[in-house]
């Protein structure tokens, strides 16, 4: 007991780790791989040279290319878990790691509640819960440990901090502001230390810059001038929304965008704070000059390459805002003194930010979820239709697909990749039971995929036709009805009148989410089904016709 009431910092910060891993796994525990990721899957199976050096959005991916092959090579396709497992613990990790940064400024009390506020970090839902961001954590996990490495002022140190700082670069871009904060630290230190320590930032920025000009420079930019003379803006409001977000007032547990009112109110009063302290004891830690170095270059870097969905308060850039505004502050507070009132009034601010912010992450998974059941039916219409469909079939289309986030998933990829690791898609049986929007969108690709035709034939009614096979619909009374269709032709004998319409359904209900063109009155229209591979689900056609009809299998 003396031991756990000397260590309770550390021990609830055990805690703490464990919760929000749990919560994390228990959030994303349907959720199957996510937008980008399929670019890893489908584009950079053949791990070569290319598939690992190849940019992604302007990023270098190395590291991540290379632990989405590990996982797949390991344990499939058929489960996302993986993934999800590796972020749980990276998260952790970096927790782990700010704690003990803050720990050696402000105290292990001050340092806890900065690490579960970061474990339980809201607003940075697309980080805590989309493994593709694993390229941004792994970047500010290695990054916090640079820093802790470069506290040493030692040469292990600074071999730790240059080993540190490849492994962030090579995560992705998002490594730079942690060499600019290896430089400052450099030049701090150049006095005691010389200049011959330069090499901790110069190597990996030497390797950083031979992936630019080998693949690098064909990526896209959008460095612009009108972004480099409004990016002062942008990084005011960058820095206040993470301010915000930070303390559970980045977003509303209610919906919406982040909302950087309130981060400006903090943001102002810690400036005022800071200039208050500076009357009374000139002087700022020499550690907050890198960590202000990194604040800056990420802000303005991501500000220079502004474009519509990477503004300040895009989720995903929340999560290294929060960590340079913790780091700020604890530099800051260096010294200051915090009696029992202080550190429960923190304790407070902790427990409050975290109950809003725990809310704002089920709220991020609810839109993911939307994204995970869509793919879910999206590939398992296109596995339904694999002995029919085009290989060159893709779900580019988001009228198709229902979104925009599968356009790396073409069938001639896709399908070797499930032959070879296994399916995340749903079985047939499963997407019967999917959410509606899900089984609606799976109809709209299989009759894509297939693909479903029809062919009409003018003036080609016979008023005393049909047969055992066919389901007279009287006029006026089709609408209300429906017919199963099996594969193969099947005849729609439309009788002279005004134009019908037809559409089709197979796993959605109470709709027809499958329009074809129609047909005039007098008329027959033959609509071919191909087989597939799920025979116990039949099609169901609606005519909609003033005029009597006929549907003949």
């Amino acid at each position: 007991m003396d031991w756990l009431n000397r260590n309770a910092p550390v021990a609830l910060l055990g805690v703490a780790m464990a919760a929000s891993a749990a919560l994390i796994l228990y959030l994303t525990r349907d959720l199957t791989f996510l937008q980008d990721t399929w670019e890893f899957l489908m584009n950079r199976r053949e791990v070569d040279l290319d598939a690992l050096m190849e940019h992604h959005n302007e990023h270098i991916s190395v590291i991540p290319v290379a632990i989405e092959a590990l996982l797949i090579e390991a344990f499939g396709m058929s489960s996302a878990t993986p993934e999800y497992v590796v972020l749980a613990l990276a998260l952790a990790a970096a927790a782990a790691l700010l704690f003990l940064y803050v720990r050696r400024r402000v105290g292990d009390w001050l340092a806890l509640f900065a690490a579960v506020l970061l474990l339980f970090l809201g607003p940075a839902w697309e980080a805590l819960l989309w493994p593709f961001e694993i390229s941004f954590v792994g970047s500010v996990l290695f990054g916090l440990a640079m820093l802790l490495a470069l506290d040493r002022d030692d040469r292990e140190g600074d071999l730790a901090a240059a080993i540190f700082l490849v492994l962030s670069l090579g995560f992705s871009s998002v490594g730079i502001p942690f060499a600019a904060a290896a430089a400052v630290d450099v030049l701090q230190r150049r006095r005691a230390r010389g200049w011959a320590r330069a090499w901790l930032v110069a190597v990996p920025l030497a390797l950083y810059a031979a992936w630019y000009l080998g693949w690098g420079t064909e990526a896209e930019t959008h460095l612009s001038l009108e972004n480099v003379l409004s990016s002062p803006r942008f990084v005011l409001e960058s820095a206040a929304v993470a301010v915000g977000s930070v303390f559970g007032l980045g977003t509303s547990p209610f919906g919406g965008s982040p909302d950087p009112v309130w981060g400006r109110v903090l943001l102002v009063g810690f400036v005022v704070g800071f200039v208050a302290r500076q009357l009374r004891r000139p002087g700022v830690p020499a550690g907050f000059w890198p960590v202000a170095a990194a604040a800056a270059t990420n802000w303005f870097l991501t500000a220079f390459n502004q474009v519509p969905g990477r503004d300040p308060t895009t989720s995903r850039y929340q999560y290294m805002g929060a960590v340079l505004v913790l780091l700020l502050l604890a530099n800051l507070l260096q010294g200051v003194r915090f009696g029992r009132r202080a550190l429960a009034v923190a304790a407070a601010v902790t427990v409050a930010a975290v109950a809003v912010n725990v809310v704002v992450l089920r709220d991020g998974r609810d839109t993911l979820a939307v994204q995970s059941e869509l793919t879910k039916a999206d590939l398992a219409a296109i596995e339904i239709a694999r002995r029919t469909v085009d290989p060159a079939f893709s779900l580019t289309d988001p009228q198709v697909a229902g979104t925009t986030t599968l356009v790396d998933v073409q069938v001639a990829k896709y399908l070797p990749a499930v032959a070879e690791h296994g399916s995340p898609a749903y079985t047939p049986a499963e997407l019967a039971e999917a959410p509606d929007y899900a089984r609606r969108q799976a109809d709209i690709v299989l009759a894509q995929a297939l693909p479903l035709s029809t062919f009409t034939g003018l003036g080609a009614y016979q008023p005393g036709g049909g047969g055992e096979n066919c389901v007279s619909l009287p006029a006026g009374e089709s609408a209300s009805r429906e017919v199963p269709l099996s594969p193969g032709p099947t005849r729609i004998e439309l009788a002279p009148g005004p134009r019908a319409e037809f559409s089709l359904r197979r796993f959605a209900t109470g709709e027809y989410p499958v329009p074809t063109e129609g047909a005039p009155g007098d008329s027959v229209t033959v609509v071919r089904i191909p087989r597939d591979a799920a025979p116990q689900f039949p099609w169901y056609l609606q005519v909609d016709a003033s005029q009597p009809a006929r549907v003949c299998r």
